[in-house]
């Protein structure tokens, strides 16, 4: 009978055309729960997904030459895609949304006009700061060192007609619900909220893009797009079937039980969208967990980070179950983890080859060397235990309680950690009851040899059940190695001393994890990461002189980009705005939109010929030209800019 109804859900993930590990992480960790509450016996939703609107998908589809929607279904369900890496991780979600699912939009729509009519929708004007990569509104008082607190890039400035969500009407309701309840964990991560953004004072938020078209448009205002607040957040109701018919799931599942999100995003869970709810009249979700990030090197992964953090690597390498296993032994799930190759193949090394992997193989071995197909009847019990006897099976007998008081704060470490320590204590029972010993004599110490052997056995069950969350296809291979069938693989059963039958039958199998050679595998890893020597092609010399008093007629200054945005209906050029030193502002255009996103090169010291003559394009003025460097690399142009130093002034030239 089923316990009751259980949804998690991970963030839907933007798409990204190179996934690394770190994308895999908190997806890893709420697969496992949800398995986790599966086994103990709840009807679980498991929600996923990508959120696919918005400028910077606009963009990166326009300089690939695709549509938005062939942009995003290449990256969510092409080959290496999102779907492909849940498939690879082994992930069991039982629904995935895209924010461009046809029954999202039309709910998307309905819950925007919801909040319109209650009065939480209001035309007006933005005027601030825009973050183009992390898609997000900056007051000034909000930036760090004059860029995004989130990411650390540039801002640009940004002006349109939008709409606007009265965030500020809730904010003494968002405050109590931090600050008095647990709705947000870790607690650290309540501090942080208040501080950092209720208490500056919550101003209303930007609901509507009018610059892009790309979104979910407002069914009663051509010309704006809903944004990504609402689009995105609202998934987790409409995926369930509100406001839509395609789901109705609704009353059943809702409020969710947790929102698992990286800690870069828990703003906008644990503020902005209980607010949204709150505009509705709709019940909030149950909690918010804030997850820490995978580091490399000190910093957050990024799709700039080589293959070594590749997946798809990884798992070819290690194998899925060993991978899922690292990323929850080895980080506590609130906080920060630094990956490193060195800590996955000693996790790897200490856990699963010497502790887990040595405990089943060399029970298996020795029940298979010393009574052939299986132990004898009775081996179960044993008239006179030994004090070791007693306290492996009293560790093992309570290791269910233990592991499940710390699956319920989503503590996976310490859930692993009790886990393993009755799986170290197994093998310290073998070298205290030496069963190689043992056998010497089996007429006399037969029995006692099989009930050592049973309680092993019983031991490696009680463990595998608890393991299958984390590691489900291997810990399959175990419960075959053992001679356990899928009777006492429950979560009942976990709890129970001797549910094994006594005359299983265990066979060796293959190991399950293969210990590794430390150091020669860092060698191989260090050659696969090793970027690839690019064949480049650079243009020939020019072998016509130019004469020397000709040449020194171009006039090459240092040239301040003040702004830099795309040119309407071209592909190729960029407009800058740009300081000359003459206190004009100069317009040049430049063919480089192909490898630059006008937000990296505000603020850049370039080169330029000013004393060009003007010259049209796509009907702009442009006034001089921009120095780049050009060479060929696969047989494909590349352009890079010319920058130099910042310290140089504006309009200096260049001699």
């Amino acid at each position: 009978m089923s316990k009751g109804t259980f949804y998690i859900t991970t963030p839907i993930y933007y798409p990204s055309d190179k996934l690394h590990i770190g994308h895999a992480y908190c997806t890893v960790a709420t697969d496992a729960m949800a398995r986790y509450k599966r086994l103990s016996g709840y009807e679980v939703m498991f929600l996923t997904g990508t959120d696919e609107h918005g400028q910077k998908i606009e963009d990166k589809a326009r300089e690939a030459g695709v549509t938005p929607q062939q942009f995003v279904d290449k990256i969510v369900t092409g080959e290496r895609g999102v779907l492909d890496l849940w498939k690879l991780m082994n992930i069991s979600n039982d629904r995935f949304i895209r924010t461009t699912d046809s029954y999202h939009v039309t709910a998307i729509q309905r819950i925007f006009r919801k909040m319109y009519d209650n009065g939480d929708i209001y035309k007006g004007k933005y005027v601030g700061k825009y973050c183009k990569p992390c898609e997000s509104f900056w007051t000034e008082s909000q930036l760090k060192d004059g860029k995004c607190p989130e990411c650390g890039r540039e801002v640009a400035d940004a002006e349109e007609e939008a709409y606007f969500f009265r965030l500020s009407k809730y904010a003494d309701r968002v405050r109590d619900l931090l600050e008095n309840t647990d709705f947000l964990e870790p607690r650290s991560r309540v501090n942080e909220m208040v501080n950092n953004f209720i208490k500056p004072g919550l101003e209303d938020l930007c609901v509507s893009r009018t610059s892009f078209t790309w979104g979910i448009p407002v069914d009663f205002d051509p010309g704006h797009v809903v944004y990504v607040w609402i689009d995105a957040l609202s998934n987790y109701i409409t995926a369930l079937g509100y406001a839509n018919d395609a789901y109705d799931d609704y009353d059943k599942f809702w409020p969710a039980d947790v929102h698992f999100v990286g800690k870069e995003i828990v703003r906008f869970h644990s503020i902005i969208w209980p607010a949204m709810l709150m505009s509705m009249g709709l019940p909030l979700p149950k909690k918010v967990y804030g997850h820490g990030w995978l580091l490399l090197d000190g910093g957050k992964m990024s799709k700039s980070v080589g293959n070594v953090v590749d997946p798809y690597l990884l798992a070819e390498r290690y194998g899925v179950d060993a991978l899922r296993f690292f990323l929850l032994r080895t980080f506590p799930f609130g906080s920060d983890g630094n990956f490193s190759n060195e800590a996955l193949i000693s996790t790897i090394n200490v856990d699963l080859a010497n502790d887990l992997g040595n405990l089943v193989s060399r029970t298996t071995a020795m029940v298979n060397k010393y009574f052939g197909a299986s132990l004898p009847a009775g081996c179960g019990t044993w008239a006179a235990p030994e004090s070791f006897d007693t306290e492996l099976k009293e560790l093992a007998a309570g290791l269910r309680g233990r592991y499940e008081e710390q699956m319920e704060k989503f503590q996976f470490q310490n859930a692993l950690e009790e886990v393993f320590r009755v799986i170290q204590r197994a093998n310290k029972y073998i070298d205290e009851n030496a069963p190689w010993a043992l056998a010497k004599d089996m007429d006399k110490n037969g029995p006692r040899l099989a009930h050592v052997l049973y309680n092993l056995l019983e031991t490696t069950r009680i463990s595998g059940i608890l393991l299958t969350p984390f590691m489900p296809e291997s810990m399959e291979k175990l419960f075959a190695q053992i001679g356990a069938d899928e009777s006492v693989w429950t979560w009942d059963s976990a709890a129970v001393w001797g549910a094994l039958p006594e005359t299983a039958s265990p066979r060796k199998g293959e190991n399950l994890f293969p210990r590794i050679d430390m150091e020669k595998e860092l060698a191989e890893l260090q050659k696969l990461q090793a970027p690839p020597v690019p064949a480049i092609e650079l243009e020939p010399q020019a072998e016509e002189y130019v004469d020397f008093d000709t040449f020194c007629k171009s006039d090459f200054r240092a040239v301040k980009v003040k702004d830099c945005t795309h040119v309407k209906k071209s592909e190729k050029l960029l407009c800058f705005t740009l300081d000359d030193g003459t206190g004009t502002d100069r317009q040049i255009l430049s063919g480089i939109a192909k490898w630059y996103e006008p937000e990296q090169l505000i603020g850049k010291t370039l080169v330029a010929i000013v004393n060009l003559p003007p010259r049209k394009m796509m009907g702009l003025a442009s006034n001089g030209m921009l120095i780049s460097a050009v060479h060929r690399e696969k047989g494909e142009e590349k352009l890079n800019l010319l920058m130099v130093d910042d310290a140089i002034p504006a309009g200096a030239k260049l001699c």
